[in-house]
């Protein structure tokens, strides 16, 4: 298989008060997917769960985030999650909470072997 990248996602997402880190991975993956919507798969006669979806998450306690609850945001695709040190974390003046702020990327991919076989076996 030959997986180009076609697409890359960027967006932020926060948890104000309750220090929840994947609340926030959620949010941020959600704000870098909600704004568009992707029509490259079947622009080049691929279905859109053909397309192979790399995630990743910028938080400042990676080990805090739910993997699973994170991918489960995409509506589809071939996804992985991984979870790297970054982000930020807010310490409120009283010193007992805290705001996350996560970072997420998502990149997709398309197998455009697959796309260029598909065609010419349509002639």
């Amino acid at each position: 298989m030959t997986f180009k990248r076609m697409v890359v996602e960027m967006g932020m997402g926060t948890d104000l008060q309750g220090g929840d880190y994947t609340k926030a991975a959620v949010r941020a993956l959600r704000d870098a997917l909600w704004h568009n919507s992707l029509s490259v798969a079947p622009a080049f006669g691929l279905a859109k769960e053909s397309m192979k979806i790399e995630v990743t998450i910028g938080v400042a306690k990676p080990d805090k985030v739910n993997r699973d609850e994170v991918k489960a945001v995409l509506p589809y695709g071939q996804a992985t999650v991984d979870v790297v040190e970054g982000g930020l974390d807010i310490i409120s003046d009283c010193g007992t909470k805290i705001t996350v702020v996560a970072n997420a990327a998502a990149v997709v991919y398309l197998n455009i072997k697959e796309c260029i076989h598909s065609e010419q076996g349509a002639h």
